[in-house]
């Protein structure tokens, strides 16, 4: 069986019922799951922190579906899938249209819906993943920014695309060691302060203004998106 455990799926969903069913069927399915009900809390989650998939309502309140879509696809391009009860045909291609991968027809089967989303999160896998002009080429194991691939040892490559696939999230030493540990066996903090001391060197000459990677006192470090890219 797939472990899924390491997947987030963010719903953004108002209708509470419709949210909690999917909820269990996808936490059945070994996925990790969040839940939002209207569209500007459901953005502000996935700024904060890339989930793997994101199971979008279009009738939202604050912000609609539509809207919110085209929100993320200016910072990822991780999978989106439509849930719409407005089965008119411009519907569905104005979803498309705005960047999303899928959409499903209200009423639908939970199963149906976990198994579009098992679909794209396996197309997705191995592929570029974009954060504020910042590419992540998992198949090639490199990361660009702007076009240029980053000089990076394959241990600062993990420890960056990690704190890139998750902006604005505090990661501890300890989480850092672990995803440095498959090259280095003696390691600790002082090392992963150095890799990422390279690390933010590498950036600064492609990006010499703002800093991306913040170091929060006491517990690690966070990657924080440029400010023109997160609005």
């Amino acid at each position: 069986m797939t472990d899924n455990s390491l997947q987030r799926i963010l719903i953004i969903e108002d209708d509470l019922k419709i949210a909690a069913l999917l909820q269990d069927y996808f936490v059945a399915s070994g996925y990790q799951v969040e839940q939002q009900h209207d569209g500007r809390s459901g953005l502000a989650s996935v700024q904060k922190s890339l989930p793997d998939l994101v199971l979008l309502d279009l009738m939202l309140p604050l912000m609609d579906g539509i809207s919110v879509c085209k929100e993320i696809r200016k910072f990822t391009q991780i999978p989106v899938i439509m849930l719409t009860a407005r089965v008119e045909e411009v519907d569905r291609l104005l979803g498309l249209e705005v960047g999303a991968d899928d959409y499903v027809c209200k009423p639908f089967s939970p199963r149906e819906v976990v198994a579009r989303a098992k679909i794209h999160l396996r197309r997705h896998s191995g592929k570029t993943t974009q954060a504020s002009g910042f590419f992540i080429e998992t198949a090639e194991q490199r990361i660009l920014f702007e076009g240029n691939a980053l000089p990076l040892t394959p241990v600062e490559y993990r420890l960056l695309a990690e704190l890139i696939s998750h902006p604005n999230r505090v990661f501890s030493r300890q989480h850092l060691l672990d995803i440095a540990h498959e090259d280095q066996r003696d390691i600790n903090d002082r090392t992963i302060d150095s890799h990422i001391k390279n690390i933010r060197k590498k950036i600064q000459s492609k990006l010499p203004e703002p800093e991306c990677l913040h170091s929060v006192y006491g517990v690690g470090y966070r990657f924080e998106l440029p400010p023109s890219s997160s609005t």
